[in-house]
């Protein structure tokens, strides 16, 4: 997959991830563009480590589930982060 093809599947897979999570997530559309490139990063990681699978194909139903899966968890965390410093303040 090309690197234009990469982010643009973290940008929607981190548009979809911040659609399916419940309530307010803060991040305009950088923050969406780098978590969604990172959450499909680390879930083609674990897709490979666990399954052995890729994200080699852009139209791949299991490329898009995994980038998915992948930035739900990286907004997991970055909403637990983000929560807990505003709770400190």
């Amino acid at each position: 997959m090309s690197f234009l093809g990469f982010l643009l599947l973290g940008l929607i897979a981190g548009a979809i991830a911040k659609a399916i999570l419940p309530g307010r997530q803060g991040g305009g559309w950088f923050i969406t563009l780098l978590l969604g490139v990172i959450g499909a990063f680390l879930g083609g990681w674990l897709g490979g480590l666990l399954f052995n699978v890729n994200l080699g194909e852009f139209f791949s139903l299991t490329t898009w589930i995994l980038a998915i899966v992948g930035s739900l968890i990286v907004l997991l965390i970055y909403g637990a982060i983000t929560n807990r410093r505003h709770a400190k303040s």
